[in-house]
This record gives C-alpha cells, structure tokens and sequence, in this order.
C-alpha cells in the first residue's frame, strides 16, 4: 500500500479526535520517498518558543508532517507512523520538556497508544520490506512546486524541499528581476525526476509548458 495527503490529513484529523482530544495543531503535510525515516516532524523552533502559532489558524505555518512511502507497508503500519509523528507534535505544541527525542513523556504517551491496540516504536527496523514499486500508477506522490516569473520573460519551476519552503520564500521577497511567483501542490509525474531544492533556484522551461503545468496545479497561500 500507499499513502496519500488525503489519507494522510484524514488520518490525522482522526486520530487528533480520538487520542489527542481535538488540540493538535495542524500541520502541512508531505508524502516523501525517505528510505531511512519513516516519518518526521519538523518545526520552527523561534515560532514555537515565541507561542504566537498556536491559533488553529496560524499553527500549519509552524510544524510540517512527513511520510515515507519508501516501502510497501500496510495502513496499520501506516497509522502507526503517524501516531508515532503525533506523539512529537503533542509534546512539542505544549512546550513539555522531554528527557530526550524519545524520552520518559514520549514513551508514557506511547505506551499508552499501545494499550489503544497500536504498536508504535522508538525504532522500527525495515529488514526485509519491501521497497515500493515506483513504477505503479497507483502510487501517490505529492510535490510542493514553486512557479517564477522574471522580468526577462523567463519562467521556472521549482520542486521545493518543504523543510526549506519558508526560507525560500523569504529569498523570494528579498531578490531582483521577480515579476510574479506562487506555490502550488501537484502529484504530476512531471516532477519526479527533479531534485527537492534547498535553495532559491529552479528549471528554466518554455512558456507552453510552465502555463499547461501551473494550471493543472493546485495553488496554495504562503505567508
């Protein structure tokens, strides 16, 4: 099996109800192919200190949640990263201070997921799963995609590493010769062979293509 946003923010939404008590705050999510972590939750740490997130609004701005679809798991083993992903998110929205990554309030949250029925791990090992088969058109990949206009009349696309999105955006406002830009979301395979960039840069492409492509996209607010 994989997973997709849909399933994912579904998921989550779920669970937030049932385990968490509706409190979580909501993160971005992103479907990436990791083949050393299953999932991920990362932040900006100023944001979170300084506590002007925690709206229900505002809190995606700071948290983003990753999955691997890497390997072929299925939707218990699914779940379980999630939950796993969830336990980090909860402690890290109400500020608890843990004895470590995966310390004595991580491991009481987890233990008690556990009597729910889950089997959430500090380390899940992946011997012998097998990895995805990429070439299935049932397989879901999502893309977060930057689209720039210079005043050249060039146009590029860009597939952004979503841990790096905010910081480009931010180079975005501070760089010349930029006469327009958005940011979409897309699962088009045309993207899959393109590097997750870090920084401010992108692939020159004809116009025909840079409008066929970003109106099949679905566009997305950053602030």
């Amino acid at each position: 099996m994989q997973i997709d946003i849909i399933w994912l923010r579904d998921n989550f939404r779920q669970f937030n109800k049932q385990y968490f008590g509706d409190k979580l705050p909501e993160p971005r999510f992103f479907i990436g192919r990791s083949r050393s972590q299953l999932g991920s939750l990362s932040y900006k740490r100023g944001l979170i200190l300084g506590r002007q997130l925690f709206s229900r609004g505002n809190s995606a701005n700071a948290f983003t949640l990753s999955i691997s679809n890497f390997y072929d798991q299925t939707e218990y083993q699914f779940r379980n990263v999630l939950l796993h992903e969830m336990i980090h998110l909860s402690i890290a929205a109400s500020g608890v201070k843990d004895s470590s990554p995966h310390g004595v309030v991580f491991r009481g949250m987890m233990a008690r997921l556990n009597r729910e029925g889950w089997d959430i791990h500090v380390m899940t090992k992946m011997e012998g799963v097998k990895k995805a088969y990429t070439g299935s058109k049932t397989i879901i990949r999502q893309f977060l995609v930057l689209a720039i206009e210079t005043t050249n009349g060039k146009r590029y696309l860009s597939s952004v590493n979503p841990k790096f999105a905010r910081e480009i955006n931010q180079r975005i406002s501070e760089a010349k010769g930029i006469t327009a830009y958005r940011w979409y979301t897309t699962d088009n395979r045309w993207f899959e062979n393109m590097p997750r960039v870090r920084s401010l840069r992108g692939r020159l492409v004809e116009t025909a293509t840079f409008e066929k492509l970003t109106t099949s996209m679905t566009p997305i607010p950053f602030h």
